[in-house]
């Protein structure tokens, strides 16, 4: 069964998720992808029919073109034919830092009910949410239209909505699914981190202070300049790789280095204190290609959104959540 899918900004994350889309429809069995068949879907079922953006450089123009489209740096590994998908001016709100202002001319004049006959004129059934980080206005608009236009709704941010039960209700209601919230990565920094912190909590080892320091190049991290910004991606960070200390005792940083462009490399350091009261050190370094390594968790966040709209389930996806998310809503 075709899924109609619509993204809300079209950034880098976008882009990986469209091409990737083209590339695993062609080679179903390539490496990167966690599941070829998801829940009785197949990557080559998710079709896009919407896409919001307030870049004037990408507003107008086919997706297939607009994910190109400066300042996305990502990787280019898919080419992606004609969609048919113009991109539609979408909610300024507090969608643009201050940081990123002077990259591009932004207009976002949309309202609720103007994105939500979108979505219903273009049969969209999952909308997914791509904003940058501190976007929490922009993102609950997006999530109103949704409701109304009755779409399932992704969100791959760190605003706050799959863990707000005013919001959950509000999708349970509905009779709509509800994801989130900040996705993780297949295999990126948090996914590690926490895979270290679990080991050491398996083996008794207590947790005394632990730092991953990111670093990149493109609009995620010059956004997360943003003292504010920056804050809530710690939040989230935090809550999805903390196990067996305090939340206090760690630390996430972001640094905008601009020759890295998509590239993320990531610093992790953990002390902790093991058998005896002896010291116990870790550190590592990590780089792998920022959006490319989250669209796969999209790709699967999606067709399992859809399996449970087959299924009628609404409200937070607890489930679905956990296995994809950093922050994730719902009790499961």
């Amino acid at each position: 069964m075709v899924i109609r899918v619509g993204v809300v900004g079209v950034g880098n994350c976008a882009s990986s998720l469209v091409q990737g889309v083209e590339y695993y429809r062609k080679d179903p069995g390539a490496a990167g992808l966690a599941a070829p068949e998801c829940d009785g879907h197949l990557v080559s079922d998710v079709e896009f029919s919407a896409a919001f953006d307030v870049d004037e450089g990408k507003i107008g123009r086919d997706l297939s073109e607009a994910i190109y489209v400066a300042p996305n740096n990502s990787h280019r590994f898919a080419d992606v034919p004609h969609l048919s998908v113009p991109v539609d001016e979408g909610v300024l709100a507090d969608g643009v830092a201050d940081s990123v202002a002077g990259r591009f001319t932004a207009r976002g004049t949309a309202t609720v009910s103007r994105i939500a006959d979108r979505l219903t004129a273009t049969g969209t059934r999952i909308l997914v949410n791509l904003l940058p980080v501190g976007a929490q206005r922009a993102t609950e608009t997006y999530a109103e239209a949704a409701l109304l236009a009755g779409c399932g709704f992704v969100n791959c941010m760190p605003a706050t909505l799959a863990r707000d039960p005013g919001w959950a209700t509000r999708f349970a209601d509905a009779g709509v699914p509800l994801v989130g919230d900040d996705l993780s990565s297949g295999f990126g920094a948090t996914v590690v981190h926490r895979a270290v912190l679990d080991a050491l909590a398996a083996g008794g080892v207590r947790l005394r202070q632990t730092f991953q320091l990111n670093h990149g190049g493109n609009m995620d991290f010059l956004t997360m300049q943003d003292p504010e910004r920056l804050r809530t991606k710690q939040d989230s960070k935090s809550s999805g790789m903390h196990r067996g200390g305090s939340a206090a005792a760690t630390h996430v940083g972001a640094q905008y280095v601009p020759f890295l462009a998509d590239t993320k490399v990531a610093y992790i350091r953990v002390d902790a204190v093991g058998f005896g009261g002896t010291p116990v050190e870790v550190e590592l370094k990590m780089s792998v290609e920022d959006s490319p390594s989250a669209a796969g968790n999209v790709l699967d966040a999606i067709r399992r959104t859809a399996a449970a709209m087959d299924r009628r389930e609404s409200g937070v996806l607890a489930e679905v959540s956990a296995a994809f998310m950093k922050a994730p809503g719902g009790r499961f």
